[in-house]
């Protein structure tokens, strides 16, 4: 099990903080090789390198997305612009930004920050995603259904 708290954030972000066993290289590598990432989140062609862009196979139209930072086991942040298969403005255009840092005992300390989602979302969804919490997990199991990235329950794994 992690340790998990709400982190304070503005008013239209989410933030979570979780300290987890697993070294922050087991962590980066979890959010950054595409196989890896697709077992948590969703299908995608993600490339970890500031400037490069890539797309989450998102559940009505891709997710597209651009590398902003990159630094390996340490920061990345992207951007994450969401359309409806219409294409309509009325999109999310947010930031995600996962921060990790060695812990005392070597596991990682991971910070992950949405910002502009509750601002876009309705507040039902925005409510629901501030009183999951962050569950993450590194143990490979089972690979479940595929969820959308926003769902309540963050679960990671990675090999």
């Amino acid at each position: 099990m992690t340790d998990e708290k709400l982190a304070p954030a503005a008013k239209d972000t989410l933030a979570f903080e979780c300290d987890l066993p697993d070294a922050p290289e087991k962590v980066w590598r979890a959010l950054t090789v595409p196989e890896l990432l697709t077992a948590w989140m969703m299908p995608n062609d993600i490339t970890p390198e500031t400037g490069s862009h890539f797309a989450f196979a998102g559940p009505e139209a891709p997710i597209e997305c651009e590398v902003l930072d990159a630094e390996p086991g340490r920061l990345l942040r992207y951007s994450w612009r969401e359309r409806s298969q219409t294409g309509d403005a009325n999109g999310l255009d947010s930031i995600v930004t996962f921060t990790l840092a060695r812990t005392v005992s070597g596991g990682t300390h991971l910070r992950i920050v949405h910002d502009g989602f509750v601002q876009a979302a309705t507040p039902a969804v925005a409510m629901a995603m501030a009183s999951a919490g962050c569950r993450l997990s590194l143990r490979a199991y089972k690979p479940k259904p595929l969820i959308a990235a926003n769902a309540p329950y963050l679960l990671m794994r990675a090999a």
